[in-house]
C-alpha cells in the first residue's frame, strides 16, 4: 500500500515505526535528559562527549536530540558529518564546508590553522565553541580521531576549540583503551551508554511515538504488551515488527491493531496445534 493511503487509512501525520521521525516528535529514553544538559553545557568549554550502545537502541536518534537541541541556541553552529569511514583528506573537506573555511587538500598545515582561526573568531564572537557531531565514529579511522582531538586542542591542551560528540556502538569504547587513542578516550568529559529497555520503558516509547503521530488508539494495549515483551529490549525491534503488522492490517482494513493480528503474522504455530493449545 503506498505510503499516503496507509497514513490516510490509519489517520496518521506520519509512519511512527519507521526511522523519518520529525525532531520535535523524537522519544527521550529514560536518563537522557541529564546528558543532554551536560552537552548543552559542555559548549561553553568545549571536549568530547560520547553516546553508546548496542545497535538499535537509539544511538542515532539520541544524537539527533542532541543535533536539535543545540542548533536552537543563538550563537551555537553545528556541524555533521556524514561520512564516517572518510579518509583524513576528505575529512577535512568535510570540515570546511561544513564551517564554511575554504581548504586546500593539498596544504594540510593551511587547512589546520584556517579551521581553527575560524573556530577562535567564533568562540571571541559568542563564547561558544563550534560543535562536531560524529556518527557512527566506530567506522572512523584511528589517525582522523587523532586529528579531531589535536585540531580542538589549544594552549596546551589547556583549552578547547571545538566541542565533539562522538556517537558509536560497543566497539567505540573499547577502541579508546588501546594505546593509540588513550589520549582521547581519557578526555571524554561526559557520555552516556544507551542499554536495552525495560518493558514499562517500551510502553512508555510506543505510547508516546503512536500520540505524537496522531493515533493514539491505533495499537491496543495488549498488542502494546506483546510488541514490548518481544524485542529484546530494543525499539528498532519492536518497530520492525509494528511496521509489518501496520502494512498488514491496512491490506486487511483492519483499523485497529491488536494480539489477534500479531499472533496470525509471527506466531509459527501451527494453526491446529495453537486450537489445542486453546481448548487444554
Amino acid at each position: 500500500m503506498r505510503d499516503h493511503k496507509l497514513l490516510a487509512f490509519f489517520g496518521l501525520k506520519y509512519n511512527p515505526f519507521l526511522p523519518a521521525i520529525p525532531a520535535d516528535d523524537l522519544w527521550v529514553p529514560p536518563g537522557a535528559d541529564s546528558f543532554l544538559f551536560r552537552v548543552e553545557t559542555l559548549v561553553l568549554d568545549g571536549g568530547f562527549a560520547l553516546i553508546g550502545g548496542d545497535p538499535g537502541l537509539g544511538k542515532s536518534k539520541l544524537l539527533h536530540l542532541v543535533a536539535t537541541r543545540l542548533s536552537r541556541v543563538d550563537g551555537v553552529i553545528v556541524g555533521t558529518a556524514e561520512r564516517a569511514t572518510s579518509s583524513l583528506g576528505d575529512f577535512y573537506r568535510e570540515l570546511g564546508h561544513l564551517f564554511g573555511v575554504n581548504l586546500s587538500p593539498a596544504n594540510r598545515y593551511g587547512s589546520f590553522q584556517a579551521l581553527r582561526d575560524k573556530w577562535r573568531e567564533h568562540v571571541r564572537s559568542t563564547l561558544f565553541r563550534p560543535v562536531l557531531l560524529l556518527d557512527e565514529a566506530q567506522e572512523t579511522a584511528t589517525t582522523t580521531l587523532n586529528e579531531i582531538r589535536i585540531l580542538g586542542s589549544e594552549r596546551f591542551d589547556s583549552e578547547n576549540l571545538l566541542t565533539v560528540v562522538l556517537c558509536g556502538d560497543g566497539r567505540l569504547p573499547d577502541r579508546f583503551r588501546s594505546a593509540d587513542l588513550l589520549p582521547l578516550g581519557t578526555r571524554i568529559r561526559t557520555r552516556h551508554t544507551l542499554q536495552p529497555y525495560t518493558r514499562d520503558d517500551l510502553l512508555g516509547f510506543l505510547e508516546h511515538i503512536l500520540s505524537r503521530a496522531g493515533a493514539p488508539q491505533l495499537c491496543t494495549p495488549g498488542l502494546c504488551g506483546v510488541l514490548a515483551d518481544h524485542c529484546a529490549g530494543n525499539p528498532r525491534i519492536l518497530c520492525t515488527m509494528a511496521e509489518e503488522l501496520l502494512e498488514i492490517g491496512a491490506r486487511r482494513e483492519r483499523s485497529v491493531l491488536d494480539e489477534a493480528l500479531y499472533l496470525d503474522v509471527f506466531d509459527r504455530t501451527p494453526k491446529k496445534a495453537r486450537r489445542t493449545e486453546a481448548r487444554s
